[in-house]
């Protein structure tokens, strides 16, 4: 079996400490990285494309969930959650977390959860081989790329909600709000990560702070000073964007 990478994300020098030390028993993984806050472990991540990711879930700057969001879940082949918090788990598992680790880790649940590792790790490696190749062609396709579902704290609730509810997501603050019919919803995530997840077939960026579901949008109408409003089913009406009508004009099919 191949040597594995591994970044440790965690604002706590003692548990970086911790894990480096676990880690110690098992010479075949490398620890190419450590971060302390979210920012740090979003650039890391993407630079150093590791196998397996130890991630804290409360950090400043961006937390666990959001480093996920940021990279895009299943970037990583394996994902372990370390938290001194257990109310976290249903959120980590709803993200594809591989496991969830209490700290202070226990060496045989980290031991445990290093074996299921090394096994994801290799199929996603066998998947991207040649020999993955050739089978896929007599399976199901692969999964989107795109995100597919909003994980969406909500006081003591978690919500999954489809991307194909979400009518349009506007800017507010340092959080989006997602407009699902009657009902909004807020996630802590920045209008660019969202736009970059999201499938352009499905959704277009009308201004710096609206996205828009394309199969919702009714027409497009003029407004006073030059401005254009895309008027959408359920009646609302929302400013296009100077910097951002020839893209929609193009993804719409030029309308005017």
């Amino acid at each position: 079996m191949r040597p594995l990478r591994a970044v440790i994300a965690d604002d706590e020098k003692p548990s970086r400490s911790c894990i480096r030390h676990l880690l110690g028993a098992h010479p075949d993984v490398s620890v190419v990285a450590e971060c302390s806050e979210g920012y740090d472990a979003i650039s890391q991540i993407r630079s150093e494309r590791p196998d397996l990711l130890f991630l804290d879930v409360e950090m400043p700057g961006v937390d666990g969930l959001g480093v996920l969001q940021a990279v895009g879940v299943g970037t990583v082949p394996a994902v372990l959650f370390v938290t001194a918090h257990d109310r976290y788990a249903l959120e980590a598992f709803g993200v594809q977390a591989l496991d969830y680790l209490l700290k202070p880790c226990d060496g045989e649940h980290f031991a445990k959860a290093l074996v299921r590792a090394r096994l994801q790790i290799e199929g996603r490696r066998r998947d991207s081989s040649g020999e993955g190749l050739a089978r896929s062609m007599n399976e199901s396709p692969t999964k989107s790329k795109y995100l597919e579902r909003f994980v969406i704290r909500s006081g003591d609730r978690i919500l999954f909600r489809s991307v194909n509810e979400v009518e349009w997501i506007e800017a507010d603050s340092n959080y989006a709000r997602l407009h699902l019919g009657k009902e909004t919803q807020l996630i802590r995530e920045s209008m660019n990560v969202i736009e970059s997840k999201l499938d352009p077939v499905k959704f277009v960026r009308i201004h710096r702070s609206t996205i828009v579901r394309i199969d919702i949008i009714k027409e497009l109408r003029p407004a006073h000073a030059g401005e254009r409003i895309v008027m959408l089913q359920s009646g609302e009406g929302l400013r296009l964007g100077r910097a951002y009508r020839q893209h929609f004009r193009t993804v719409l099919g030029d309308p005017r």
